[in-house]
């Protein structure tokens, strides 16, 4: 046998340390898929996070239309009633002009005044 080709006997790995060796990456690829369990596990609760934020923020937006509607429906109702009080014909409904103005004096704004 050619002297390159020979092995050398501190070449030779002894069997325990092979074993070593098969333990170090058994346990390397448990780690890692243990690893990627984990971060698969916390991808899918940040998607779920982020999708229920998006839900609520849908929501939140229609709610904020729907009151607007509401308040816009009432200030219509409320200046067509301005408006009808502005028109009436006090003088033809039967009401007279008062003979006397007399106007309420205004409360303090605070007790020590």
């Amino acid at each position: 046998m050619p002297k390159h080709l020979a092995t050398h006997p501190a070449s030779h790995t002894h069997p325990s340390s092979v074993s070593s060796l098969k333990l170090e990456w058994s346990g390397s690829v448990t780690l890692a898929v243990l690893l990627v369990a984990v971060l698969g596990v916390a991808y899918i609760a940040l998607v779920a996070t982020v999708m229920s934020y998006a839900a609520l923020t849908v929501e939140f937006s229609q709610s904020v239309r729907n009151d607007g509607t509401a308040v816009s429906a009432l200030e219509s109702r409320y200046l067509d009633i301005v408006a009808s009080i502005n028109d009436t014909d006090y003088a033809a409904a039967g009401y007279a002009k008062p003979s006397v103005l007399v106007y309420v004096p205004k409360a303090p704004a605070t007790a020590l005044r």
